[in-house]
């Protein structure tokens, strides 16, 4: 079973304002870019994708998207994470994709690794499988068969509301903790603690942050 991937990307412009005590806006707009270059690098090297759609308005993301590749959505791309979502999973369900995989595109230190695992755990349908962030508030991947198998609703506090979504459609939710799919960037905190782990390595993100002395902001 091949998922296809949905990955919703808001305009870079005024991206990331909860930065903004450690960022300028250039700042937050460069670093966003970053975080979707490690992402669609990340997916573009999985084995198991039936292929990628990247759901946005942005011309820059658009570009990047289809460098790498990627289906260009933008029907619904300024409904908020679970419009965005919801909308792109109904129109590949309508052309008979049977599964998606959702995830956002702050989490740079994904590794094509995990994104192979949460493939090679959903091998029947209906099949409901998440990872979440590592403050277990956030859904940062959630792979579904079929696309509409559970209601989303993407927040700061989804990924208990998930699972109990995923229990009161009848199905026992499969939870896989991905180290590197856990560190979503939000807050400034998760600055220096995305620049601490493993998967952190090797980042375009990262560099970034090293080329640009951000790291030093928290000194």
């Amino acid at each position: 079973m091949k998922p296809w991937v949905i990955l919703p990307v808001k305009e870079m412009v005024g991206a990331k304002q909860r930065l903004a005590p450690l960022l300028s806006p250039e700042e937050r707009m460069a670093l966003m870019q970053m975080m979707l270059r490690d992402v669609l690098a990340a997916l573009s090297a999985a084995q198991g994708l039936a292929g990628i759609a990247v759901v946005t308005l942005d011309p820059w993301a658009q570009a990047l998207a289809g460098a790498h590749g990627a289906r260009i959505i933008t029907e619904a791309a300024r409904a908020g994470h679970t419009g965005a979502v919801t909308a792109a999973a109904s129109m590949l369900q309508a052309e008979g994709v049977a599964a998606i995989l959702t995830l956002p595109g702050d989490i740079p230190a994904a590794q094509t690794l995990e994104i192979e695992a949460l493939i090679a755990t959903a091998s029947t349908s209906p099949a409901f499988i998440i990872a979440p962030a590592h403050d277990e508030q956030g859904s940062n991947a959630i792979l579904m068969a079929p696309p509409d198998a559970v209601k989303l609703r993407f927040g700061e506090d989804s990924y208990f509301p998930h699972l109990a979504a995923a229990r009161g459609a009848g199905m026992a939710p499969q939870i896989l903790r991905l180290p590197g799919i856990a560190m979503d960037i939000d807050h400034p905190a998760d600055i220096a603690r995305f620049a601490r782990i493993p998967e952190a390595e090797g980042t375009q993100t990262l560099a970034w942050l090293n080329q640009n002395g951000i790291l030093n902001r928290f000194a």
